[in-house]
């Protein structure tokens, strides 16, 4: 089957998934250049959209979920010839089958795609060896597409960071290495505020500026626990748009962070990323690990007895300080 002219890829879910998703929009346009592809996604990551040179638009599932009866209306304007339910959402598929969307792709492990899909793909995401960015691919089984390797991944990401404004480049100091920390996570395991204190304290403040990040809610719990207050760090915790903190990610030299949308941004810009995963299923590295020419992961034990059993593990929380100093730039 041909690529049709547009495509609505449907991911209304987190800033990392959304990250994770870029590939499969490049590699649309590498195979069919002239499609046109819509990307219907949660508001608060459409910066992150909009910055992939793969995508023509988004629609914000917030904008349609305010239309009321009238959202697959919305949809049928978009013109759309193919709606792919990447992230599968109940609204999202009745609204496409009621706007008359020709082609509706979906997973056939939802109960609700048996009714409003035309193209149910038999795959579990749960059970599966393959990285999540891989998996996004079996969605494009009826166009005749493969699940490519996981290292031709990265160059289809077209992902190009905003330029630093004023308050951005203010935070930087151009005679230091700057690292961002980012040290809260919304899901998964983490590897812990008194370890991210200690990193902070064991990183030499000739040589590094270390800058804080997160949302205003995150910064009030790890303002409590780390050492803000050190000369060589700044905290920019509920200061930064998602524009702001994708263009301070493209002017710094370094992140470390668990499992989040910024390190995965920041492992997609090319930066060194330096990322924190225990072995537990399904979250583990093999699934979410950062995709980037210039990406890293650390976990304590690769063989955790605990994690391969499938029980709750803070071996991530075990990662040495001295593990991460070695993989920041010198």
């Amino acid at each position: 089957m041909n690529i049709p002219g547009t495509i609505i890829l449907s991911r209304p879910d987190n800033l990392g998934d959304a990250v994770l998703t870029l590939p499969l929009a490049g590699a649309i346009k590498a195979r069919s250049p002239g499609t046109r592809i819509i990307a219907l996604v949660k508001r608060y990551t459409e910066p992150l959209w909009r910055h992939c040179t793969h995508v023509d638009g988004t629609l914000a599932l917030e904008d349609l979920q305010a239309a009321g009866t009238d959202a697959p209306e919305h949809l049928k304007k978009v013109g759309a010839d193919t709606i792919i339910h990447v992230f599968p959402q109940r609204d999202v598929a009745n609204w496409a089958k009621q706007a008359g969307i020709p082609l509706r792709i979906g997973t056939s492990h939802r109960s609700w795609h048996w009714t409003t899909c035309n193209r149910r793909i038999d795959f579990s995401r749960k059970n599966s060896d393959l990285h999540e960015a891989q998996l996004n691919f079996k969605l494009l089984a009826p166009f005749g597409m493969v699940v490519p390797e996981l290292q031709t991944l990265a160059p289809l990401m077209g992902l190009h960071l905003p330029q630093a404004d004023v308050a951005v480049r203010h935070l930087l100091m151009p005679d230091r290495i700057n690292v961002i920390l980012h040290p809260l996570k919304v899901t998964g395991a983490a590897w812990g505020l008194a370890n991210f204190g200690d990193l902070i304290r064991a990183m030499d403040p000739a040589r590094y500026h270390i800058l804080l990040t997160g949302t205003q809610a995150e910064a009030e719990v790890y303002r409590s626990a780390l050492p803000v207050d050190l000369p060589h760090v700044t905290d920019t915790g509920g200061a930064l748009s998602l524009e702001q903190l994708m263009a301070l990610i493209g002017q710094v030299d370094a992140l470390v962070a668990a499992s989040t949308g910024p390190l995965h941004i920041a492992a997609a810009s090319g930066i060194r990323t330096v990322g924190l995963f225990n072995m537990r299923r399904p979250l583990h590295p093999g699934r979410w690990a950062p995709l980037g020419p210039d990406a890293r992961v650390l976990v304590q034990d690769p063989d955790c007895p605990q994690c391969k059993r499938g029980q709750p593990c803070d071996c991530i929380t075990r990662i040495p300080i001295a593990r991460v100093l070695e993989l920041l730039p010198q």
